[in-house]
């Protein structure tokens, strides 16, 4: 690779600080933090997930889901209630305080989101998400790799 060439994986660092800074600024006033933000956007755009499903569509831990969905409680943005088909899984739903905040985060998702492919083709935007997923297998199987040498 050229030295006047910028690595991709500093690119994806700037794009996600970037990403985290305009939601850290627009989730400041409504006092949540960006997880909370996307969790509470998740919750409306998928109604009564479990801890788990929002785990994965966020793409972070349990213990992260876990944490940041028991400060929601608190704040009494969210409940957790027993599904009715499996005793063993929770549901998370929004409170009415949580689903006015949820309402009003959504149309700054849409914005950030807008934002952030503005300019860009359909067919660039495709490739943008292949190469994504494409880096994320590399270092899944990179990391897997680094755990059988280890044991």
């Amino acid at each position: 690779m050229l030295l006047t060439q910028e690595y991709p994986g500093l690119l994806i660092a700037v794009a996600r600080r970037r990403i985290k800074q305009a939601v850290l600024a627009r989730a400041a006033r409504h006092g949540i933090s960006p997880q909370q933000f996307w969790i509470l956007v998740g919750l409306r755009e998928r109604r009564a997930a479990s801890q788990s499903e929002l785990a994965e569509r966020m793409h972070v831990d349990a213990p992260t889901a876990s944490r940041v969905l028991a400060t929601l409680v608190r704040r009494r943005l969210v409940r957790v209630e027993q599904d009715p088909d499996d005793r063993r899984r929770a549901r998370v739903h929004l409170t009415r305080a949580g689903e006015e905040l949820a309402g009003e985060l959504a149309g700054i998702a849409g914005e950030i989101r807008a934002a952030m492919v503005e300019g860009m083709s359909a067919a660039e935007l495709e490739a943008l998400r292949r190469g994504l997923h494409k880096i994320i297998s590399n270092l899944e199987r990179l990391d897997a790799r680094a755990a059988r040498e280890a044991s």
